[in-house]
C-alpha cells in the first residue's frame, strides 16, 4: 500500500506544470461551487435534526395522554407513547445524519479525484 503511495506521488511529480495547474483550478472551482456548506446550514441541520426528535417525541406524549384518558390502564401510555415517539424520532434522525454523511464522502472523493 505504501508502495502505492509512493508511486502515485512519482506520477504526480512527472506530470507536466500544465496539468498540475489544471488539476488545482478545477479543484478550486469544485470548492467555489460548493459553498453552500457553511456555518449556517450547519446550524439548520442541527435544527433540521433536533425536531426530527421533538416532533415524534411530543406526538407520543400526545397520543399517550389521550390514551390514559379514554383507555386507562395499570400501565401509563403516556410514559409509553413518550418513549415510543423518543425511539421513532431517533432512528429519523439517524437516517438524516448517515444521509447527510454519504452526501459529504461522495464530494469528497469527487474533489480528491
Amino acid at each position: 500500500m505504501i508502495d502505492e503511495l509512493i508511486k502515485m506521488k512519482e506520477s504526480r511529480n512527472k506530470q507536466p506544470l500544465a496539468n498540475q495547474v489544471g488539476t488545482k483550478a478545477e479543484r478550486k472551482l469544485r470548492a467555489q461551487r460548493n459553498v453552500t456548506r457553511t456555518v449556517w446550514l450547519g446550524l439548520g441541520m442541527m435544527g433540521l435534526i433536533g425536531w426530527s426528535v421533538t416532533i415524534p417525541t411530543l406526538l407520543g406524549a400526545a397520543v399517550g395522554l389521550w390514551l390514559d384518558k379514554h383507555y386507562p390502564m395499570s400501565f401509563s401510555w403516556t410514559l409509553t407513547m413518550l418513549l415510543l415517539g423518543l425511539f421513532v424520532g431517533c432512528i429519523n434522525a439517524w437516517h438524516w445524519v448517515t444521509k447527510e454523511h454519504h452526501k459529504m464522502q461522495q464530494e469528497q472523493e469527487e474533489n480528491s479525484e
